[in-house]
């Protein structure tokens, strides 16, 4: 049987900068223009534009169990917030609407790390914002998209060393249950993954000091914001990673912690645009939530948590068998 999925015809050439543009609503508005749209059916090709989905006779159950990282593994964000701040510090960022060097609060980014994946992104879209910082980097702002990018890749560079710094302490500790329910995964011969939209380095050292050596190095597939080109909400990192583990989108379960792993979705006027990690790859999500995404809208999750210390393999094999019967 077909599939139709209602996608946006003629997608921005700009794909990231489309994506800031929609995802912070209250910071920036929305345009009323209307965008054409399209039914396309389903194809088996891996399109970061479509969602995969298979129909419930070809899949055999849960095969694989995937994990994000900030906010699943760990409680990260106030440790990133901090790191950004003393590189904003140590740079002496400037934004003109500040004589102070640049400092995110803690509610500024609750809303910030929710919406755009990626430490890059985020402050390309703030400074896009706010304007261009002047800084030791650059006496004046930047004005060529080189320069630009050269201070971007430079802060977060010194960024994620101090962030490597922080987690090195030994005063950072996984969340509870992570470790249990990876091992009852392995235990039971579940493929088990890591998907993160942060940085390669940053994740590697998380992992290795947080779950142990043996476990990183025992994992089926690790993917970081470095492996693929869109960060989430686009789903292109578990597309990637369903074709590498071998399984269909169904045969999944991803552990998130916020909507951008699991969908958002925005309304302006006529549009209807929705753009999905988890659910946009075909895949059940179940949300593990902290403090900072507590109150944020999980409707498109099977179940949510506030932490895995009561949640066992067992429990969601159920879930996702009553998923994946209704498909």
């Amino acid at each position: 049987m077909a599939m139709a999925w209602t996608m946006i015809l003629s997608p921005p050439s700009s794909y990231s900068s489309f994506h800031t543009a929609l995802v912070l609503p209250s910071l920036r508005p929305l345009s009323n223009s209307t965008l054409p749209f399209r039914t396309f059916t389903k194809k088996k090709t891996l399109n970061s534009w479509r969602p995969l989905s298979v129909s419930a006779s070809a899949s055999s159950g849960l095969r694989a169990l995937i994990f994000d990282c900030d906010g699943v593994i760990l409680e990260s964000e106030h440790l990133h917030r901090q790191a950004y701040n003393d590189a904003f510090a140590h740079f002496n960022v400037r934004c003109t609407t500040s004589p102070e060097p640049l400092n995110w609060g803690s509610d500024f980014y609750d809303v910030l790390q929710n919406q755009i994946g990626g430490g890059k992104p985020k402050m390309r879209w703030y400074f896009k914002e706010h304007g261009w910082p002047s800084s030791t980097i650059f006496e004046t702002p930047p004005e060529d998209d080189e320069s630009r990018a050269k201070l971007i890749d430079t802060l977060q560079d010194w960024k994620t060393e101090r962030y490597k710094d922080i987690i090195k302490s030994g005063t950072v500790e996984p969340r509870p249950g992570v470790l249990r329910l990876m091992d009852e995964a392995k235990a039971a011969g579940t493929l088990l993954a890591v998907c993160s939209a942060a940085t390669k380095s940053s994740v590697v050292l998380c992992l290795e000091n947080l779950i142990g050596l043996e476990r990183f190095q025992g994992l089926d597939c690790f993917l970081a914001g470095d492996d693929v080109k869109l960060k989430k909400p686009d789903p292109s990192i578990y597309l990637t990673a369903a074709e590498r583990l071998d399984v269909q989108g169904i045969e999944c379960l991803v552990v998130e912690d916020s909507v951008i792993g699991l969908q958002v979705d925005l309304i302006s006027g006529a549009i209807h645009f929705i753009i999905c990690a988890a659910t946009g790859a075909g895949m059940p999500c179940v949300i593990t939530y902290t403090s900072s995404t507590a109150d944020q809208d999980f409707n498109d999750a099977i179940a949510k948590y506030p932490d895995l210390s009561n949640v066992r393999l067992k429990d969601l094999e159920q879930l996702h068998q009553k998923v994946a019967t209704t498909k």
